[in-house]
């Protein structure tokens, strides 16, 4: 295992897309006094740490990867667990940049110097100190569990997604599934012919939109590696088709009807049960929350094992759960699919100027400006920050113009010979009003459901209300006349 330094010039917190991402463009830039803290024993990030059975990306491969690293040998339209973190292992080896990662190296607190003007930074292998730290940990990094009267008396078996028990034998169990969000959704289908039986407790249906995945030929594979072009050019249609969802986002939720077709097309043509149908019938507007690609979810809840309970619990008891009817239903064990923390949670450990966390001032208002920089945190950048994400395009997309952002205005910081960097109060203030003022009427608050796209008072929680690439070229260059810049 790698030593830590004393002192780095850049300390990027997270190994997974965006910190492999941002190391290797660094390097590029001319950036090698690099250090990348990665809490898990392994580089992967998200795709690193879910291993659920049939935990794969809902986003097509073409376009779930970095643009500057095509990979013509997907064995599918959408990239499976292990095969995306392969890719990452792979594109981390060809780029030399194993050796700026320490594993096993948790962020425990970074807090700003304004004496010493830089980062200190205090890890579960000791502290260093930094010239300019990145988050690039990511939103969906803490497993959510749903508050529940009696959870933690339950004497079965019980886990969440994010920590799969691989080691627990689901055959001939009662199985119980807490949520049907998109993990749960994958999850699902490859259990339910195991187990004696199944159910599934809903708080509210997905709407599922066929996901036509399938295994890609040798001959595509070879036709794509003899040329490249091609690969672009599936990647462009990709990025077009999945952009449009913008048009139900932030422009008019009465785009919304063919997507909703497609929706309850699928309901229609898999589900045979009259009731069931009923249940799976979403009662919002298709975007208000994240709808899910599935073409195995729906037919696997229409099978003789399973039951689909909308009825809402009441308490958990060692041996069964309790509907809110007061029906006993006893399983012998629980899955939860329940999701991630809120993304404000992931940036407790980040403390400003003033003393406060980022998670401390996204509780009053979510801020940032551009989702990549935020006023308070000096020589302070991160990746996906709030509405820096996108609600209707790959992350790694965002990821991408974030990262060009970051490092340009590390080079620029380097050509002025300049120590400290902060962005304006004023400008990050005009950027929140206008985040604002476009989010009002956005299918994200004012489709009829709750979300994680939503602030407990309503407000949007984070995702940019405009196309991506918009946000692309707002990002483009380091605007360094937005920012305090000190020589």
């Amino acid at each position: 295992m790698s030593a830590l330094p004393e002192h780095t010039h850049v300390a990027v917190v997270g190994a997974g897309f965006a910190g492999i991402g941002l190391a290797i463009k660094l390097r590029e830039a001319g950036f090698d006094d690099v250090v990348v803290l990665e809490r898990a024993s392994d580089i992967g990030g998200t795709w690193q740490a879910n291993t659920y059975p049939g935990c794969a990306c809902d986003v097509p491969s073409q376009l779930y990867s970095y643009s500057f690293a095509p990979n013509p040998n997907w064995s599918r339209t959408y990239g499976e667990q292990r095969e995306i973190l392969r890719y990452l292992r792979h594109v981390a080896i060809e780029n030399d940049v194993l050796r700026h990662i320490r594993l096993n190296t948790e962020l425990e607190s970074a807090r700003w110097d304004e004496d010493a003007a830089l980062w200190r930074l205090e890890t579960s292998r000791g502290a260093i100190t930094a010239d300019f730290v990145v988050s690039a940990i990511g939103v969906f990094n803490e497993a959510k569990y749903p508050q529940l009267p009696g959870l933690d008396t339950f004497e079965g078996k019980a886990f969440h997604s994010l920590h799969w028990d691989h080691s627990y034998d689901l055959a001939g169990k009662r199985v119980a599934v807490i949520g049907t969000g998109a993990s749960a959704v994958q999850f699902i289908p490859q259990i339910q012919p195991k187990v004696a039986q199944l159910t599934v407790f809903q708080r509210s249906a997905p709407w599922i939109v066929p996901r036509m995945d399938r295994s890609t030929t040798s001959l595509e594979r070879t036709f794509l590696r003899t040329v490249p072009a091609a690969g672009k050019a599936i990647r462009g249609a990709w990025y077009t088709l999945i952009e449009g969802f913008g048009l139900v986002g932030f422009v008019d939720n009465r785009f919304r009807h063919p997507y909703e077709a497609l929706g309850r097309m699928q309901i229609r043509r898999q589900i045979s049960n009259p009731e069931l149908r009923r249940k799976v019938t979403p009662d919002y507007v298709i975007g208000c929350k994240r709808a899910i690609f599935s073409d195995a979810y729906l037919p696997s809840l229409d099978q003789p094992n399973v039951d689909l309970v909308t009825d809402g619990i009441a308490e958990i008891r060692p041996h069964s759960i309790v509907t809110r009817e007061g029906e006993e239903i006893e399983v012998d064990a629980i899955i939860y699919g329940t999701g991630f923390q809120s993304a404000s949670a992931a940036y407790d450990r980040f403390f400003g100027r003033d003393g406060l966390s980022i998670s401390e001032l996204y509780a009053k208002r979510p801020q940032s400006y551009l989702g990549a920089t935020i006023s308070g945190f000096p020589n302070f950048f991160f990746t996906l920050g709030p509405f820096g994400a996108a609600g209707n395009q790959s992350a790694i997309y965002m990821i991408e113009a974030q990262i060009g952002y970051i490092v340009d205005a590390l080079r620029t910081m380097r050509e002025r010979e300049a120590t400290r960097v902060e962005v304006r109060a004023d400008v990050q203030d005009a950027f929140l009003d206008e985040m604002e003022e476009r989010s009002t009427s956005t299918v994200w608050l004012t489709g009829g459901c709750t979300s994680y796209y939503q602030t407990p008072d309503g407000g949007n929680s984070g995702l940019y209300p405009n196309w991506s690439f918009e946000y692309r070229r707002r990002t483009n260059q380091f605007d360094v006349d937005n920012y305090e810049v000190t020589l």
